[in-house]
């Protein structure tokens, strides 16, 4: 139960947080305002577990591991995620961000050596096919300048980013690192990264005159990364990257709810196949062998089981003329 209301937890707001981050663009530089975001949220979760009486200290091989954690899941991530969202919608963008779930049982495989059922590798090409649906338009319309496919590699790109994140974070949980502490720490050292990040691209730190962007940073520092990322830790430590991942198939379709009411996003039938096959492909991924075989014999046409009704009939109807 623990687990599933973690879960449940993980969906509903990081599902809703691609919107979140539309608020956060434009008045503030994308890499300030993962400062702000982070910076906070590493404080708040530092000052939490100090007042808890957890110990903060770690050897500075633990902090180089945490540090690495830190780029990954808290800065790289993140600043090609929010600036795919300057050329691409929230939904579109959360479609493509669930290549993750393959990119974590790939990595899975390389890392930790878990072998890889043919299913999975059948899911990953459907679901890479709906990806190229999504963008069949764009692609086919492709002109140097473009920004719609960019778009598409930062996402991409953030996946990557954020699956080897969760392998570090998978192998700190092996090595017995306290997940609470070890975000926290970690969300200083992208904070730190951003800020170099940030200084080196010339970004001013400036604060924003919208009311929408403070909110939205408020719900981003305490639900989107504190309590968000908490619940996604405690489940890679309890039930592994592969199962922990699956949560991400259902992300979509929260943002994808949200950005039609809140956005206008307009569906077309590349949006509507795209998207069927993304979810498709992880759902072969996700399901045992097993119940993938029940669901093809249950969605089997009636007309093939009649008439191999009627062959069993004959069958026994031969027997019966033979003795």
């Amino acid at each position: 139960m623990k687990n599933a209301f973690l879960y449940l937890i993980t969906v509903l707001i990081w599902g809703s947080t691609w919107l979140a981050i539309e608020y956060q663009l434009g008045e503030v530089a994308v890499e300030v305002s993962l400062v702000y975001r982070f910076g906070l949220a590493g404080i708040l979760v530092l000052v939490f577990s100090k007042l808890a009486g957890l110990s903060l200290k770690f050897s500075l091989q633990q902090h180089l591991y945490i540090a690495l954690l830190g780029l990954l899941n808290f800065c790289l991530n993140y600043v090609t995620l929010y600036e795919a969202q300057k050329y691409l919608s929230s939904a579109i963008t959360s479609i493509v961000f669930s290549i993750l779930l393959l990119m974590n049982i790939v990595n899975t495989r390389i890392f930790f050596g878990k072998k890889i059922p043919f299913k999975t590798y059948f899911g990953a090409f459907i679901g890479i096919g709906g990806i190229v649906v999504l963008f069949w338009p764009e692609v086919v319309n492709y002109q140097a300048g473009t920004n719609t496919l960019f778009g598409l590699a930062l996402v991409l790109g953030g996946a990557l980013s954020a699956s080897f994140g969760n392998m570090v974070s998978v192998r700190n949980s092996n090595n017995h690192y306290p997940i609470l502490q070890t975000s926290g720490w970690g969300m200083m050292y992208g904070t730190f990264f951003l800020f170099v990040f940030a200084l080196f691209n010339g970004a001013e730190f400036s604060l924003a005159t919208q009311t929408s962007y403070w909110v939205s940073l408020g719900y981003l520092t305490i639900f989107g990364t504190v309590i968000a990322f908490y619940s996604y830790f405690v489940l890679l430590k309890n039930i592994g990257p592969e199962k922990t991942s699956y949560s991400i198939v259902l992300f979509p379709v929260v943002a994808v709810i949200l950005s039609t009411l809140f956005e206008d996003f307009e569906w077309t039938a590349y949006t509507v196949s795209g998207f069927l096959l993304v979810g498709f492909g992880n759902l072969i991924v996700l399901l045992p062998k097993e119940k993938l075989i029940a669901i093809a014999d249950y969605l089997s046409p009636p007309a093939e089981q009649e008439s191999s009704h009627e062959v069993d009939c004959l069958e026994s109807s031969r027997i019966r003329q033979l003795s």
